[in-house]
């Protein structure tokens, strides 16, 4: 099937089997065009606890299903390409934290949203990159254990200097990748473009863009800019939905290497068998991990208000 065959057949399926799709903008823009949903990891995850549908489809990678599973436990959730993961939310392992845990005693555990469920069942908060300030603010503690993502725990200790952090040495590997030399090269390429950078990005990049927040925060910042010409310091497919978006304005990616192959693995084909149901996984997790988890998440909503 060409590939508006193939989105006709998805819509029709998903009408006729009363499922919701969610898709992170990550995503490639076919996938888009049939979801019910985009946004980031935390959005898309409330929305499927508000929608009514009973049967969700997660297009993104397994911690944003697993997180979809933790704040809606009574449907099912499913990951249409059992394959895509995230090398940031699987580096840190249990045991690895509980040593880390001696090794902070007293400090609070704030866990990056780009973590495995069962890593945020040990955890006291979760946090998003566009709530982390103000769910690190609002905790009670003064000291804090920000994992795995020290380019985001650091932007966020430059911003709350009363409070105390520690880091682990993780983070994600394509962000953390860009380098003053990458933003010296697109500058020098697109003077006039403001850059539009992830917290995930090292200190380097951060510092000299013009703005700095969560993959919706840069979207809507771009959308709503006068300014005409924009770099886009976060996974490239960014580039591609704004340009969609808006047109008459112009977008560059800070570079080439800015690509997820663990966002790019999910085809629409994927979606297509698992709304079939021939395809896909669904997320199943324990009572114990749900239990955890899911207070780790709840506390999370409750400091970000």
């Amino acid at each position: 099937m060409k590939v508006q065959e193939l989105q006709a057949e998805i819509l029709r399926l998903k009408q006729e089997k009363d499922v919701c799709i969610l898709a992170h903008a990550y995503q490639s823009e076919p996938i888009l065009e049939v979801a019910d949903y985009v946004g980031d990891s935390y959005g898309l995850s409330v929305q499927a606890e508000k929608d009514p549908h009973q049967t969700i489809l997660m297009c993104g990678v397994r911690f944003m299903a697993e997180t979809c599973k933790l704040l809606s436990p009574q449907k099912r959730v499913f990951l249409p390409n059992p394959l895509a993961g995230c090398p940031m939310a699987e580096q840190l392992e249990v045991a690895e934290l509980e040593k880390l845990k001696q090794q902070y005693p007293g400090y609070a555990v704030a866990a990056y949203i780009n973590t495995t469920s069962a890593l945020k069942a040990h955890c006291d908060v979760c946090v998003t990159s566009s709530s982390a300030v103000q769910v690190c603010k609002a905790m009670p503690e003064e000291n804090i254990l920000f994992i795995p993502d020290p380019n985001l725990g650091r932007y966020v200790a430059q911003q709350l200097p009363e409070k105390h952090f520690a880091f682990w040495h993780g983070g994600c590997p394509h962000h953390a990748a860009m380098g003053r030399e990458d933003v010296d090269r697109a500058k020098a390429l697109h003077p006039a473009a403001l850059l539009l950078v992830h917290p995930e990005c090292g200190p380097e990049v951060v510092a000299p863009a013009d703005f700095v927040g969560s993959t919706t925060a840069i979207m809507d910042f771009a959308k709503q800019s006068e300014a005409e010409e924009f770099i886009i310091g976060t996974e490239i497919s960014i580039v591609e939905h704004l340009q969609y978006a808006c047109p008459e304005k112009r977008f560059y990616p800070l570079s080439s290497r800015l690509t997820c192959p663990d966002m790019r693995i999910t085809t629409l084909e994927d979606v297509y068998r698992c709304i079939q149901g021939t395809g896909g996984e669904e997320i199943q997790l324990s009572d114990d991990v749900m239990s955890g988890a899911s207070r780790c998440i709840r506390r999370m909503i409750e400091l970000g208000n």
